[in-house]
């Protein structure tokens, strides 16, 4: 058997060679989290056991990483070792990750409250803004709201192609699944004020300018998204809002405001491209008791105006 830790770099070198730099980034990163933890490069397949994986995850959270982080880590490894099974590098052993934990927790809530929503949404607000960069990180936001959650990542590679007339058409930077969006009166709007007007640029926004090197460009995204999200921070002191703002909020959002429209969890996880309802009922979870307790409610105000004996 050959080694783990060649093998996991020269698939993360393959995402990066095919363009999922996004992807790759993160197995460049949980493959250095390997390294820290064995200390050097040397990592057989047949020393992967549920032992070793048990010990991986609890260096993880002696370095302070959140669980969210463990289990990209792990669901990462588990990827590239099932990759192995598949080129016969490496043999399937059941349950081989069933000890160490691969889901994802919704510990911290990324929705705004209603209080919130109507403060990034109110036309008050937006005057008020006077700083025009700040005014233009609050109107990409309302943007990428208004396009079912659009991740940064999607906005900022965005093609002048993909959009025809009021649709725009793509597929997602991280599971590559087809998606359409039919924009409103008060979507197209945004987008045209925003939109590049520099005729050589292939790209939607004026975000990224490389286009020849996919590297250079993920460079340039990740930057624009550091600087996205320190506007968008100060623009939530400005709107005092009581949740801080990030690239993420208008995702979680408008997931979670869909979920309070009575949506079925199953059409607003199409609607947002994820790779299964599992995701999507992740952003809803933190969500899901308060509805239930609003729905005891109801059934409880029912109950107590219908019958009689129960009214004071």
């Amino acid at each position: 058997m050959g080694n783990f830790i060649v093998f996991m770099r020269e698939v993360a070198n393959e995402l990066r060679e095919n363009g999922n730099q996004g992807t790759a980034h993160v197995y460049y990163s949980s493959l250095n989290a390997i390294i820290a933890f064995q200390g050097n490069e040397r990592l057989s397949f047949q020393e992967i056991t549920p032992e070793w994986l048990k010990r991986f995850e609890g260096s993880i959270r002696a370095r302070g990483c959140s669980w969210n982080t463990v289990s990209t880590y792990l669901r990462t490894l588990r990827a590239v070792y099932n990759r192995a099974i598949d080129r016969r590098k490496a043999n399937y052993v059941p349950h081989l990750f069933r000890s160490v934990y691969t889901g994802t927790r919704a510990d911290r809530r990324r929705a705004l409250v209603d209080d919130d929503l109507q403060k990034v949404f109110s036309s008050t607000s937006s005057s008020s803004i006077v700083r025009a960069e700040l005014k233009r990180t609050h109107e990409l936001f309302m943007l990428m709201f208004m396009l079912r959650g659009l991740p940064f990542v999607d906005l900022a590679y965005l093609r002048k192609s993909d959009l025809r007339g009021n649709v725009i058409t793509y597929r997602r930077r991280k599971t590559g699944r087809p998606l359409s969006v039919t924009l409103t009166t008060e979507a197209m709007a945004l987008l045209e004020r925003y939109m590049s007007q520099d005729a050589s640029s292939p790209y939607l926004f004026p975000i990224l300018r490389s286009v020849k090197s996919a590297d250079a460009a993920y460079r340039e995204y990740q930057l624009a998204l550091r600087s996205f999200n320190y506007q968008l921070a100060l623009l939530g002191e400005q709107l005092g809002l009581q949740e801080r703002l990030s690239s993420y909020t208008a995702r979680h959002t408008w997931a979670t405001t869909a979920y309070y429209c009575e949506i079925h969890p199953g059409i607003i996880s199409e609607a947002m491209g994820h790779s299964s309802i599992v995701v999507t009922e992740t952003y809803l979870k933190p969500f899901r008791d308060k509805k239930i307790d609003e729905a005891n409610k109801r059934v409880l105000d029912y109950v107590i105006n219908s019958v009689s004996v129960l009214k004071p």
